[in-house]
């Protein structure tokens, strides 16, 4: 009796956070396992298109540092978001390829444009690790284990230079 009350105990455990959890934790981002293409594609375009967007922003409300940061941004989200659209139309692969940001990453956008001075570079710094680590992630986890060998190379390729700017954003987080 006890026993089974054990075990009873330990799937609840194990189950209920499952259940808990909104659909956006369950997404790629969170997961340990490679990423369905069609989310890869969705996610790694939200991703880019989101960098694009805040980097835009922090040209204009940020400072020297986070300007040189941004354009850095700017210019390599703006590449890998043009190579993630050759490859999908280069090999034909059926997926739908967001063309504007989503409701969750608008979002980040709008709080982003509400903010000045060093209230919008210490949102914008926690912004960036943020992103850059949860790329980091989903890219790793695709390129061991994704379902397109293009796609795969490509993120494969990425992942140096999304790791390299996790970097530059864990450093430039550090910086007050």
């Amino acid at each position: 009796m006890i026993a089974r009350t054990l075990l009873a105990s330990a799937f609840v455990m194990t189950v209920l956070p499952v259940f808990a959890q909104s659909a956006t934790e369950r997404s790629v981002v969170t997961s340990t396992v490679a990423p369905k293409t069609q989310d890869f594609v969705a996610s790694a375009a939200q991703s880019d298109m989101l960098e694009i967007e805040t980097s835009k922003l922090a040209l204009a409300k940020g400072d020297a540092s986070i300007k040189a940061f941004a354009t850095q941004m700017l210019a390599d989200h703006t590449k890998t978001s043009a190579e993630l659209k050759a490859a999908v139309a280069d090999n034909k692969i059926t997926v739908n390829l967001p063309i504007a940001l989503d409701k969750a990453h608008q979002a980040k956008v709008d709080k982003l444009k509400k903010l000045d001075g060093a209230d919008f570079v210490k949102e914008y710094k926690v912004m960036q690790v943020t992103a850059h680590k949860d790329a980091v992630s989903m890219f790793e986890r695709y390129s061991k284990g994704g379902e397109s060998a293009v796609l795969k190379g490509w993120a494969g390729k990425t992942l140096p230079d999304l790791q390299h700017h996790l970097m530059m954003a864990q450093e430039l987080e550090k910086k007050s």
